[in-house]
């Protein structure tokens, strides 16, 4: 059984120089699916440019939910860390170009609604684009990945009142409780490879029905190695970490994974 990352981002100023070495790196861990986020329409070109590089790279396409208010953002003076001076696109630019590519898209994200940078202000706006984004992935029958901070319930409302059921939750950081009822409203949830070192993770690799958990890096972010950077080979540990607190073997393990990226996807990893 082929192993997959939910959620890399390959196209990280510090991943997209080594690229070739981390995809063979991933193809000898076992990896044989990536799914590269994007984040706005430029990030997004990215992705696509790698993913057609690289037969194991899948492009999901999608505006970061601190993306999809940032013109606004700035235009308030509200300070957000940004590797760029160059003005972002709105979010009706970001929706346009999404559309026009959403043939290209594996599936649409990551997206979301993130209150811990977004000002409560501009609460509303983001709420109304991301509504748009998960009426635009269910129109397309395309999975959505899901990014939220501080704003997960809220998150889950705007998902079931949608009726989007297709759904991935990355790097879910809430209460494990929260994490159980999302699960029985019919969407997964991705372990990264810090899961060794995290007791959120662990719970929810304990409660969390099996067959609604997949695996995810969020690299160059949370890696099973603090200060390294992390990369999709890195979910294999993760599968062991599984095994181990499943009490299977990885056989099963990795069965029980590929048939819930199945269910979510449509494809086998």
């Amino acid at each position: 059984m082929g192993l997959f990352d939910v959620h890399a981002h390959l196209t990280d100023r510090r991943l997209a120089p080594n690229a070739d070495a981390l995809v063979e790196r991933a193809r000898a861990a076992g990896v044989t699916t990536i799914i590269s986020n994007g984040l706005n329409p430029a990030d997004n070109q990215a992705t696509l440019d790698l993913a057609a590089r690289y037969d194991i790279v899948r492009p999901a396409l999608g505006l970061y939910p601190v993306d999809a208010v940032l013109p606004e953002m700035l235009a308030a003076g509200v300070e957000y860390p940004r590797e760029t001076d160059e003005p972002p696109p709105s979010a009706e630019e970001a929706i346009e170009w999404l559309e026009d590519h959403l043939d290209q898209a594996f599936a649409i994200g990551e997206i979301g609604l993130d209150h811990y940078w977004v000002p409560e202000e501009l609460w509303v706006r983001q709420e109304s684009v991301f509504r748009r984004l998960v009426r635009l992935a269910i129109d397309a029958d395309k999975a959505i990945i899901i990014h939220t901070r501080k704003a997960e319930r809220r998150t889950l409302e705007v998902l079931e009142e949608e009726g989007a059921t297709r759904v991935n939750w990355h790097c879910f950081s809430s209460k494990v409780k929260l994490a159980v009822r999302i699960a029985a409203a019919g969407h997964h949830l991705s372990i990264p490879a810090n899961v060794r070192k995290a007791q959120n993770f662990q719970r929810m690799v304990e409660r969390v029905p099996r067959e609604k958990l997949l695996l995810e890096t969020d690299c160059p972010y949370l890696g099973p190695v603090r200060g390294e950077l992390n990369e999709p080979a890195n979910v294999a540990g993760t599968a062991d970490y599984v095994a181990e607190a499943w009490g299977c073997s990885r056989l099963a393990v990795d069965e029980q994974l590929a048939s819930n990226f199945e269910a979510l996807f449509g494809v086998r990893p």
